[in-house]
């Protein structure tokens, strides 16, 4: 990453240069990020390529001032931190779905960051409405957010009765030297299950595949695009419908109704320039 995207990066958050890879600029970049840059998934409905390279995604999220889904975001925010100094590892996780149930590998990427200062985070600012602040990753007891109450735990079994490691992979239990996924819950309900071994932008490149083509993605079936506000509530835009929920949880909806209205929401509250509104395809017909 080139010192003058690093510059742009920066400026797109809204920060300062900063002098050190510390806990504390990790979270106002963390923050800042979730604040500046939408979640959105308007690229599979809008016929754009998804590809999974640092340029790329830098292009997208610095260059075109757009947001993404998690392999975007937390793929071009993991470059962003390297470039800075910290220790970024990949993770791949596996998003908890209706009745528990895992979804596909390679589901979702979060980062795994060390700080000069001391202690591993999971950064991740690619998952919706989730912890406003890195969470410490060694931690297992409750941790209080602005986003909820969090704990990352060992995880059991899956539904194979497969428990993952970073060595060996055994069933009903950890071989010698593993390590155990971890579960990331919010308000007691599991979010997305985590493995601890490294992986590389390029391994998430079919996960990026299926949720923006497959019939059975809630991206293509959907469309979405969100970022907490500044008051520390969140605003989102489903489609036409405009949600805003403030820190305390009071919550007001409404619809757009022209397309116009709907181009000026995406443009002076999310920062998104488009020259037409995206309409949700149907993930039946290619091309």
């Amino acid at each position: 990453m080139k010192p003058t995207q690093v510059d742009a990066y920066l400026r797109r958050l809204g920060v300062q240069h900063p002098a050190w890879p510390t806990v504390e600029v990790l979270r106002e970049l963390h923050l800042r990020h979730l604040q500046t840059v939408p979640f959105e998934n308007l690229s599979v409905h809008l016929g754009e390529e998804i590809v999974l390279e640092e340029e790329r995604l830098l292009e997208k999220v610095v260059g075109a001032r757009r947001g993404g889904f998690c392999y975007e975001l937390n793929g071009a925010f993991g470059a962003l931190l390297a470039a800075l100094g910290f220790d970024v590892t990949l993770l791949a996780g596996r998003v908890y779905g209706a009745e528990e149930r895992l979804g596909i590998p390679y589901d979702h990427l979060a980062l795994r960051v060390r700080t000069v200062d001391g202690g591993e985070w999971l950064a991740d600012v690619g998952f919706g409405a989730h912890s406003h602040y890195p969470l410490a990753f060694g931690a297992r007891g409750e941790q209080e957010d602005p986003g909820g109450t969090f704990r990352i735990v060992e995880a059991g079994p899956d539904a194979a009765g497969v428990r993952g490691g970073d060595g060996a992979v055994t069933k009903g239990g950890k071989g010698e030297g593993d390590a155990a996924d971890l579960d990331v819950v919010m308000g007691g309900r599991s979010q997305y299950r985590l493995e601890v071994r490294p992986r590389v932008l390029g391994d998430f490149a079919a996960g990026a595949w299926w949720h923006s083509t497959s019939p059975a993605s809630h991206f293509t079936q959907s469309l979405v695009c969100s970022r907490v506000t500044e008051d520390g509530g969140r605003i989102t835009l489903s489609g036409r419908v405009l949600k805003t929920t403030a820190a305390d949880g009071a919550r007001e909806e409404r619809e757009l109704e022209t397309d116009e209205e709907v181009l000026e929401v995406y443009r002076e509250r999310f920062g998104v320039e488009l020259d037409r509104v995206p309409t949700v395809r149907d993930p039946y017909r290619h091309g």
